[in-house]
């Protein structure tokens, strides 16, 4: 089992990417000076930008994205493991990929991946989003190791929207990930509902610690995000979070055993069975496939 000291970073990123680079180095250096060994920020760190025309006009291909460079110098230099939550990164056709990063201690990319499920919904009060007329989603979940001098805890990526779907985390947790993520950008409307019961729900469900920064407040083209970077134990406990929607750090010392403690407790990961859904017609419908190291009877 291994342990380590995990921070969410909290923001309030605008449409100003050197000045979100610029918090962002800063809310690490704080981390660092907390001992932190991770360091976690929020979905879209790099800018904070509705306008699509202004987006597209702010991005930089990866090679010489700037925050991207300022993470992986900031991993190096502090020999620590630096999560960009998610950035916004261009591709073909005029379509933006929603990106979280890995940087490992040695300042090296480890692992990427590409936000999955798009956030399309209409809200009460006119509140409207449409993220896939911008973004292409992405097709792959990931997990990647931390590995510290006690040993390695692998880690499950998503983003934001996608702790909606509870089967992505499954599958990570199957993976062998014992540390889940969900950096987000969540709405405050949907926050004040929803955040807290569902990455607690994303915990004990898997048995695995959650990490997720997040934005918070009134950003400079409107929106308002709500804010309560999280981390939360397997059993669902609430160990560290940033109270309210100003920018800020809150750290935890994750331990992997914990995880193992719970998955002993309710082993629901082994315990699934396959199943059909009765339509009630009579007619027999396919297995629903469920994963996991067991065989259906």
């Amino acid at each position: 089992m291994t342990t380590f000291r995990a921070a969410v970073l909290q923001m309030r990123s605008g449409t100003e990417p050197a000045a979100n680079i610029a918090a962002f180095s800063a809310l690490v250096e704080e981390a660092v000076a907390a001992g932190a060994d991770y360091v976690q920020s929020p979905e879209m760190t790099g800018m904070v930008q509705r306008d699509r025309a202004s987006l597209m006009a702010n991005l930089r291909p990866e090679a010489d994205d700037p925050l991207l460079l300022e993470a992986a110098r900031l991993a190096g230099r502090h020999q620590i493991y630096v999560h960009l939550g998610s950035t916004a990164v261009p591709l073909d056709e005029g379509r933006v990929a929603n990106r979280a990063v890995l940087f490992g201690p040695d300042g090296a990319r480890i692992a990427t991946y590409d936000k999955i499920h798009m956030f399309d919904v209409d809200l009460d009060n006119g509140e409207s989003w449409r993220e896939s007329r911008t973004y292409r989603p992405g097709g792959r979940a990931a997990v990647a190791d931390l590995v510290f001098d006690d040993g390695a805890a692998r880690l499950g990526f998503a983003v934001c929207y996608d702790m909606r779907f509870p089967h992505l985390f499954r599958e990570e947790a199957l993976a062998g990930a014992t540390v889940l993520t969900a950096p987000a950008a969540f709405t405050r409307q949907t926050g004040e509902a929803h955040w807290h019961v569902l990455l607690r729900a994303r915990a004990i469900e898997n048995g695995a610690w959650m990490i997720a920064a997040a934005q918070g407040g009134v950003h400079a083209d409107g929106r308002e995000t709500y804010g309560h970077s999280l981390i939360v134990d397997p059993w669902g406990q609430i160990v560290a979070e940033v109270d309210g929607d100003e920018p800020g750090v809150a750290i935890a010392t994750i331990d992997t055993a914990a995880a193992a403690t719970a998955r002993a407790k309710i082993p629901n990961l082994q315990n699934a069975r396959a199943f059909v859904v009765d339509a009630g017609d009579g007619a027999a419908g396919e297995p629903i496939r469920v994963t996991g190291a067991w065989a259906a009877e």
